[in-house]
């Protein structure tokens, strides 16, 4: 056993290139596993990354990767698809082991930084150059010339007809065969293994036709879906391609273009029109219309002045900006959207569970009755060797499950990335498939279904035509967030403020100020009855209905009584009866509104809103009860902002976040980047389509699987229809899996 306080330990993440489906992805972790000094590894086909931890005195790391080379896959030399980092922890000769220092470095396979944005296309399965230069595409072609000269020989009765097939079985079969060769040491039978022992029976029984056509068909179905699954993973290659490798600082008065992972916390960067921002900051001179849609998925151009925030990757277009960088190049948005969409990526939905279980089993059974129908009809009923045996190899070619492996994890990925690019993350298969299931939606009130920020409704005057001047003039000096919310309205309307004197704020009832000889009163009831100023009844009624319709009223007046009430309201995102009119054509069964406020104010908002179900003055430990109520009659999803109601979001089947990036990714199953609640419907109809595709290619697989083994079983079809109907499928689900990158979300006017 290998003492790790003694020894230094080191992890690397690279990617793996010529996984055609889960299986591929299991056979390397295995064989990594089984080297001396390899402490674990992982590898997801999702993503193509590559995980290991080993011991640098037991294993070297080109040890590592010429064991990925022998299974039969490579390690990728672009920067998209091989930067791989390590961290070394190491015990020094006078240190104790408890103090390790850990020593981070990087390394690339690139030249300079330019590189960054250029993938190279030599391993970029999405590239016409893929076929030409790479060798699985190399492979390809040399079989196909190797089967057509073949072809053409054997039809001009040319002696030399076996040598051209060979050519084709050797070129495309020797990565084939050397991968099975490793499986069969690995004790793991894949369809590298099966394809093998059927290409070399088929040989043995003189067909070399059908043994050049299998490896033939094999190979150009593999590379096939190695180049479809390739484009699935363009969203998040893309997202990688979003930030600039350099920004242009300003230091000691001068501007300087630095690499941006030098750029700190609190420096100023320079943004010319056109110019991609390198990192998240807040603008603090300029103004500009910013393209955010690769971050939010808005495609409207959003205007950005002096204190809004800006996100990294996104463009700008009309204006020069100074920006104050708040957040270093790993801790970006786009950065943690990156790290977020690769974890989904990666992470099992419940539906590929089972169909791993199922693989496990199914298998092996195939195995052993191909090996029962190859010995038992000739043993046992003096039946033909050369036609039992020939079966068997066409079950064995029907054993391996690709297409039904493939059949999820190409929707996850398909769907995961199509959202990505509308501005919705989902952290995993998990919640996409529960998100398609969902029969009851909870919604938060502040900050969720309300902008979670007062707005004045209307001034109610009562004929002086004074009351919003006054009581701006009055509230400019007040920092409450109400009095910012009437001083702003007032700007707005481009009312001049005078200077109130005698001005005073009473805390918890409001303030009072002279503007000339008069000494005025903005505030609640509370205020004016301390100042014995008496209200009407008509205007005790008026007050009581303007409450019951769910607004504040800031009461404006003088010694000589109430001169008018300025109503606020919390008021309602403009998305949102947009939301929630999708989310019902939908077929989302209960709709309902939970909140701490007012039972009137929850009241006047749901009906607004046609939500006939709500719960009003609700702690958060009420909403999470609620919840927990509603998850025994379906499947429940809570759409908040992760603030007040991260009880309620944590005990859901499934939640939705909106608000800050930061606090939404640490509370929820889905996150609405851009803040748009009709992207709720959108992720609901994508979910389900999801679903409904997944069910399409599970079931088309396990019945192409049970038609080819009858038909193989009797000897209807020979091992080139049967490859090709392996490969045909494993194409069909994925390019169906594939349709979800068209699905489209709904853009805000």
């Amino acid at each position: 056993m290998v003492n790790q306080d003694l020894d230094c330990v080191k992890s690397l993440q690279a990617k793996i290139g010529g996984m055609d489906c889960g299986g591929c992805a299991k056979t390397i972790e295995v064989g990594l596993q089984q080297l001396h000094g390899v402490t674990e590894a992982s590898v997801s086909f999702a993503t193509e990354k590559l995980q290991v931890s080993y011991d640098l005195q037991l294993v070297s790391e080109t040890a590592i990767f010429d064991r990925v080379k022998d299974l039969g896959y490579t390690v990728e030399e672009s920067v998209e698809a091989s930067s791989y980092h390590h961290t070394d922890y190491c015990d020094h000769d006078h240190e104790h082991p408890h103090h390790r220092r850990p020593i981070t470095r990087s390394s690339t396979y690139h030249n300079g930084d330019n590189a960054v944005n250029k993938p190279n296309q030599k391993s970029d399965p999405t590239s016409w150059k893929f076929w030409i230069t790479n060798h699985r595409g190399q492979s390809v072609i040399l079989a196909g010339i190797g089967l057509a000269l073949g072809l053409l020989a054997q039809y001009l009765a040319s002696p030399l007809w076996p040598a051209f097939y060979g050519v084709g079985i050797a070129v495309a079969g020797y990565p084939i065969a050397r991968a099975g060769l490793f499986e069969l040491r690995l004790r793991r039978a894949d369809m590298n293994l099966l394809m093998t022992i059927s290409v070399v029976g088929a040989v043995a029984l003189g067909d070399w036709f059908e043994g050049a056509l299998t490896v033939f068909l094999f190979s150009l179905g593999t590379t096939l879906q190695i180049f479809t699954f390739g484009r699935t993973r363009n969203a998040i290659r893309a997202l990688m391609d979003l930030t600039p490798p350099t920004a242009t600082v300003k230091r000691n008065g001068q501007e300087v273009t630095v690499p941006v992972k030098s750029v700190q916390v609190g420096e100023t960067l320079t943004i010319r029109p056109g110019q991609r921002i390198p990192l998240d900051g807040v603008v603090v001179s300029g103004s500009s219309a910013i393209d955010q849609s690769p971050i939010t998925g808005e495609s409207i151009p959003e205007d950005k002045a002096p204190d809004d925030t800006v996100f990294a990757g996104t463009l700008n277009q009309t204006g020069f900006l100074e920006i104050k960088v708040t957040h270093t190049v790993d801790d970006t948005t786009v950065a943690k959207i990156i790290h977020l969409v690769e974890q989904a990526q990666e992470s099992r939905a419940p539906t590929q569970q089972w169909v791993d279980k199922f693989a496990a089993i199914y298998t092996p059974i195939v195995i052993i009755s191909a090996m029962a129908i190859a010995l038992i009809p000739p043993l046992a009923f003096a039946q033909p060797f050369n036609v039992w045996f020939h079966r068997a190899l066409v079950l064995l070619v029907i054993a391996c499950p690709c297409a039904l492996v493939i059949s999820t994890p190409v929707s996850i990925v398909s769907a995961i990335g199509a959202a990505t690019r509308q501005g919705v993350l989902f952290k995993g298969g998990n919640a996409l498939e529960t998100a398609g299931r969902l029969t009851i939606l909870a919604f938060d009130k502040t900050g969720t279904i309300t902008q979670g920020q007062p707005i004045v409704q209307k001034v109610f005057d009562f004929g002086s035509g004074l009351v919003l001047p006054i009581a701006a003039s009055l509230e400019q000096k007040s920092e409450h967030p109400l009095a910012k919310v009437i001083v702003a309205k007032a700007i707005e309307q481009k009312i001049e403020l005078k200077t109130p004197i005698n001005f005073a704020v009473l805390p918890g009832k409001g303030v009072q100020g002279s503007l000339g000889e008069q000494m005025y009163f903005v505030g609640n009831q509370r205020l004016f009855a301390d100042q014995q100023i008496s209200l009407s009844v008509q205007a005790e009624f008026f007050l009581s209905h303007i409450e019951r319709m769910g607004l504040t009223p800031v009461l404006v007046g003088c010694d000589h009584g109430l001169l008018g009430v300025i109503a606020l309201a919390d008021g309602l995102r403009l998305e949102v009866k947009e939301a929630v009119r999708q989310l019902k054509n939908l077929g989302v069964k209960r709709l309902m509104m939970l909140t701490g406020d007012r039972s009137t104010v929850a009241m006047t908002i749901a009906q607004e809103l046609g939500i006939t179900d709500l719960r009003a003055q609700l702690l958060p430990q009420d909403k999470l009860q609620v919840i927990q109520r509603l998850r025994q009659v379906g499947v429940v999803g809570m759409v908040g902002d992760g603030i007040n109601d991260a009880p309620a979001l944590a005990a859901a089947d499934i939640s939705f976040a909106v608000g800050g990036i930061d606090i939404a990714l640490e509370t929820a199953d889905v996150v609405l980047v851009g803040n748009d609640l009709t992207k709720l419907a959108y992720a609901v109809n994508l979910s389900r389509r999801t679903l409904s595709i997944i069910r399409q290619n599970v079931i088309f697989s396990l019945v192409t699987k049970a038609v080819f083994l009858w038909l193989g079983t009797f000897g209807f079809v020979g091992l080139a229809i049967a490859i090709l109907a392996d490969t045909g499928t494993s194409l069909l689900v994925t390019l169906n899996g594939m349709r979800l990158f068209r699905i489209h979300g709904h853009q805000k006017k």
